[in-house]
């Protein structure tokens, strides 16, 4: 009897579409970048803030991924830019069908950056290749400085790892070593940019969109 191996015909299959979505942005000249991170890290409120703020520079269509509701997509809408969302029903991570199918529902020939929201997680959504241009882990200082060491997968696939709400260090509100995670992620990926922010305050946002004003200008 033929074993077939469930878990590598799934990703072969995810492979597949991945490389058709790289192929549909390249042709196009578009830079897609995914961003991943556990539950509650602020992904949302930086995508948000990132749109507002470089509204007159550059046009950003997003992709939101979540296993239920349309909640962060709203948020979105409300800074007018093109939203698509998609709900997992219980999976808990984004497929690159999904995106397939996503990308032909955004205005991609206007936009200059697509940003994909993954589902909050820290662990699966890294083993699925979406066919982006590159991964963003967001860690909250709320989250612990040791999450680098023990979830090493995402932080070693990231273009960039953006240290959020830095203001709750303000005051000791929170207990976390930034040198630490980041020579963490650092050891776990030598090319990693790291960048403190508060996506509440506005604190080192300008470095994460000068990162990425320099990577459309790169596509």
């Amino acid at each position: 009897m033929e074993k077939i191996d469930i878990g590598r015909k799934i990703l072969s299959e995810n492979e597949k579409y991945a490389f058709e979505n790289i192929m549909f942005l390249a042709e196009r000249g578009k830079l897609c970048l995914n961003m991943i991170s556990s539950p509650g890290s602020g992904k949302t409120t930086i995508l948000a803030r990132t749109i507002s703020d470089l509204k007159d520079k550059i046009k950003i269509g997003v992709i939101e991924g979540d296993i239920q509701t349309d909640i962060d997509a709203e948020r979105i809408r409300a800074t007018e830019a093109p939203v698509v969302q998609i709900n997992t029903e219980g999976a808990c991570h984004l497929s690159a069908v999904q995106i397939s199918d996503a990308l032909k529902k955004l205005p991609v020939e206007d936009l200059d950056l697509i940003l994909i929201e993954n589902v909050g997680n820290l662990v699966c959504p890294s083993a699925f290749a979406l066919g982006e241009n590159g991964k963003i882990a967001v860690l909250s200082v709320a989250e612990g400085d040791d999450k680098p060491a023990k979830y090493p997968g995402i932080f070693a696939k990231s273009k960039v790892l953006l240290l959020n709400k830095i203001d709750l260090l303000d005051g000791g509100h929170v207990d976390f070593d930034i040198e630490r995670a980041k020579t963490d992620a650092s050891r776990l990926n030598k090319a990693i940019e790291i960048f403190p922010i508060s996506a509440k305050t506005g604190e080192g946002m300008a470095n994460w969109y000068d990162w990425l004003l320099e990577s459309i200008q790169k596509t």
